[in-house]
């Protein structure tokens, strides 16, 4: 499997520094898709300047990331194409040994529950095989890395590709049971998006199952294990904000950083679902519902790790979705993200092709027959549903971006209701999305401890809903 990565990598390296000598690098970098106030590197360049100047980068309103980016590139700026282009890889290889780990993790657990008969006799279509499997991390690793929206971000230098890197080794460590280095890498993840506190919780989840821990709220070693991720990741937290501190001797970047993601007073077009709504609403009414919005990343948490607690890997990929969706200033780096975990679900996609050929040869049947039914409900009920049209609906939006950006700023034919009209139809479509997924998990879950031929009291087929 080692040959295929570093094909991979090569082919995505070549695709970068090409990009970065062709005259694209410079229209990339200025879109707004790729780079918000937050982790545009024009305001990277400017906070590194001031500092330069013996100027607090942070004296300004320009620069809002955090100190210990600003440093790096103070001593890697001559080189800063090549940590992109590295962060871009470490990224993939954190998460392909992540979902490999993974996968081992899933077969046993599987393998265990087949031998304790725990499953329902005749749902062997829904058992993942190790074949399937075997390709799962390398899809992964090429989903992230080819991944246009992750090579836009790259050649446009957005520190966002550094906060993706942090969160894959955050999710390496969690996934190998190692607390301490998941607790710093989640509080580094913390530190420069603020965010990935929501993260907590799936963590704590899988790592209590590595250690074999009840996960219930009577028991003391559920919570003695608890308060211990809790003090590491608290600990490492507050480490690093005063190494912060130590750097700039001062400590006017939470304001500038944590205060700036959190009031959202840059009201830069994004792909986000902040700026236009709160361009448009009156100034007093701003606080309250800006409290309402932010809300949306971290009301989620609670009732997804609720339903989730048996699945926390599926449940962070939920998470990473609805932060990409909800925060004040996302881009397509953001999305990339999640969008790199889609391969390691394919097992509901299958059962959607299966549909597909289903409802195919059901109407052969009834053009030739006229008389013959299908019956519906005997399908595998694991169904993406609406897979292909909500693909098709972020393919054509991602299109559509640049093509009403011109036609709203440039040619003055359009106004910002176009930008924003394509902006709510992205992040529905990836709402949608993951809707979709996160049902035909559940269904998948379901069926495969009562069966795919479910039955009322009184005999007749019965169908699942979710509620």
């Amino acid at each position: 499997m080692a040959a295929p990565l570093v094909l991979v990598v090569l082919a995505a390296v070549t695709v970068r520094a090409a990009l970065y000598r062709s005259s694209l690098a410079v229209f990339i970098a200025e879109r707004v898709e790729v780079a918000s106030p937050l982790n545009a590197w024009k305001r990277v360049v400017e906070g590194l300047a001031l500092l330069d100047l013996g100027v607090s980068p942070y004296s300004g309103a320009i620069f809002h990331e955090t100190p210990l980016i600003v440093y790096l590139f103070h001593f890697l700026i001559e080189y800063a194409e090549l940590v992109f282009m590295i962060t871009d890889v470490l990224t993939a290889v954190a998460l392909y040994l992540a979902i490999q780990d993974f996968n081992k993790v899933v077969f046993k657990k599987q393998k265990l529950l087949i031998e304790l008969d725990k499953y329902a006799p005749d749902v062997a279509e829904l058992i993942q095989t190790p074949m399937e499997m075997h390709y799962i991390p390398l899809k992964v690793a090429l989903f992230y890395l080819l991944n246009p929206y992750t090579v836009m971000s790259c050649v446009a230098k957005s520190t966002c590709a550094i906060n993706n890197s942090v969160i894959a080794f955050f999710i390496l460590a969690t996934i190998k049971g190692s607390a301490f280095l998941s607790a710093v890498f989640l509080a580094l993840a913390t530190y420069q998006s603020l965010y990935p506190v929501t993260l907590f919780a799936p963590a704590l989840l899988y790592l209590l199952q590595r250690q074999f821990i009840p996960i219930k709220l009577k028991s003391k070693s559920f919570w003695l294990y608890t308060m211990q991720y809790a003090s590491l990741y608290l600990c490492s937290l507050v480490v690093i904000i005063c190494l912060s501190f130590f750097l700039l001797n001062s400590w006017d970047f939470i304001p500038s950083v944590y205060g700036f993601i959190l009031s959202v007073p840059d009201l830069t077009p994004n792909i986000g679902l902040f700026w236009y709504f709160f361009a448009e609403m009156f100034e007093h009414f701003s606080l309250f519902f800006v409290c309402v919005f932010q809300i949306n990343v971290f009301f989620y948490t609670i009732p997804l790790a609720i339903k989730l607690k048996e699945h926390p890997v599926f449940f962070m990929f939920v998470q990473l979705a609805i932060i990409s969706i909800f925060k004040s200033y996302p881009t397509l780096g953001d999305v990339a993200l999640y969008m790199a975990f889609l391969p390691v679900w394919s097992h509901l996609y299958r059962y959607y092709l299966f549909y597909k050929k289903f409802l195919k040869s059901c109407i052969l049947q009834m053009l030739h027959s006229r008389l013959r039914l299908c019956n519906l409900s005997s399908t595998p009920a694991t169904v993406l549903r609406n897979i292909f049209i909500l693909s098709c609906v972020l393919i054509f939006c991602s299109f559509l971006f640049p093509v009403l950006w011109h036609l709203w700023i440039y040619a003055g034919s359009a106004n910002s209701n176009f930008y924003y009209a394509i902006t709510l139809t992205f992040n529905i479509g990836q709402i949608l999305l993951i809707s979709d997924y996160f049902y035909a998990f559940l269904r998948r879950e379901y069926y495969l401890t009562h069966g795919l031929h479910l039955t009322r009291q009184d005999g007749t087929e019965a169908m699942l809903v979710l509620k």
